[in-house]
């Protein structure tokens, strides 16, 4: 481990291990403090913050409480980016617990392998639909074939999965990147949830879109993929406050670190991302910050490439959550631990605290 990491990591356990010492001793007797200025006794404090406690442990660590299951037989969901990843999983999953699945996947004209696989089904409940997210032309026509096929009067759900990755440091990164990250992740999401939107309505149905963790937080080399996942939590929020009133839910699934799973960063990837990085990096910037400054970053991401979790089951069985509980959550976060408590740092605690001990 590098001496900086290990600087890093010392510094978070003695933060947590300060921060547990205020809690055990400095509230307690803030609490007393308190007791005494209000003439009540001082000994159900410690008492009452012991059992606080408890419950927060027993919150954490208890599974997920049932809250209703809906029937999903004669419920159809749209899927975007189906070809791969969480997507063409999801597809599979839904389409096995009686859901009625339209897939929608980029490649399917073009004999893309994960179109091939759920056409395979020979399902009346799996129906594959050719969908460029950034094209209005497929998505109307999409729409069209969704109604269609139709069984019941509106569509129960959609699920924008549909998404793009890269990296890079900003004055590396090419306006048109930054637009084409956007163009599927936001205003993919937003173009396929305004086309769909009457028919979930009709059925007071929900929306899922399938956010991240950098929707939530910021990290080196990520901006256009934070900055587009930034905006699918707004649009998000904005529009569970406007369907409040039409009995539709919408919920966000902000998933942590699956490259394994997802096959999402690869070091061919990172290769040619690489090449086009520094190839149409302005000749200054390249000057200022050196080839081996790039080359460092480079061979970071390349570390990357096998992290992650392995299992995508956490992510399904959230957006399965969200789709048949009665009373779906606003946000779901499958995540491993330690980036779980990093969102929560980097969202809740002043920034200062939060750059010192990530940046």
């Amino acid at each position: 481990m590098a001496p900086q990491s290990v600087l890093r990591v010392g510094l978070l356990v003695s933060f947590s291990v300060l921060l547990t010492v205020l809690l055990g001793f400095g509230l307690p007797a803030l609490l007393n403090a308190a007791m005494r200025l209000l003439g009540l006794p001082e000994t159900s404090v410690t008492e009452c913050v012991v059992l606080l406690y408890a419950l927060f442990v027993l919150y954490v660590a208890t599974p997920r409480i049932p809250r209703g299951l809906l029937e999903a037989r004669g419920k159809a969901v749209l899927i975007t980016g189906c070809d791969t990843g969480f997507g063409h999983a999801l597809a599979k999953h839904l389409h096995k617990l009686g859901f009625t699945v339209f897939a929608g996947c980029l490649l399917k004209d073009k004999g893309g392998e994960g179109a091939k696989e759920l056409e395979d089904f020979h399902s009346d409940d799996m129906k594959v639909v050719q969908l460029d997210v950034c094209s209005d032309e497929q998505v109307n026509k999409a729409v069209e074939f969704i109604k269609s096929n139709l069984k019941e009067r509106g569509l129960w759900a959609v699920v924008n999965n549909a998404g793009l990755s890269t990296f890079g440091e900003v004055e590396f990164t090419s306006m048109d990147t930054y637009k084409q990250v956007s163009e599927v992740n936001l205003w993919g999401t937003i173009r396929v949830t305004k086309a769909v939107l009457p028919l979930i309505r009709r059925a007071k149905g929900r929306v899922v879109n399938v956010s991240s963790m950098y929707g939530r937080m910021g990290n080196l080399m990520r901006s256009p993929y934070c900055i587009s996942k930034y905006g699918v939590e707004a649009f998000s929020d904005c529009l569970r406050y406007e369907m409040k009133s039409w009995g539709v839910k919408v919920s966000v699934v902000e998933p942590g670190n699956f490259i394994v799973a997802t096959g999402i960063l690869t070091r061919d990837i990172v290769a040619a991302t690489a090449g086009k990085l520094w190839s149409e990096a302005p000749a200054d910037v390249k000057e200022d910050y050196g080839k081996t400054h790039f080359e460092h970053l480079m061979a970071l991401m390349r570390s990357y490439c096998n992290s992650g979790q392995k299992d995508m089951t956490s992510v399904l069985d959230d957006i399965t959550d969200a789709l048949r509980s009665k009373r779906p959550y606003t946000r779901y976060s499958p995540q491993e631990p330690h980036w779980w408590i990093r969102m929560q740092v980097m969202t809740h605690l002043p920034g200062a605290i939060s750059d010192f001990l990530y940046f």
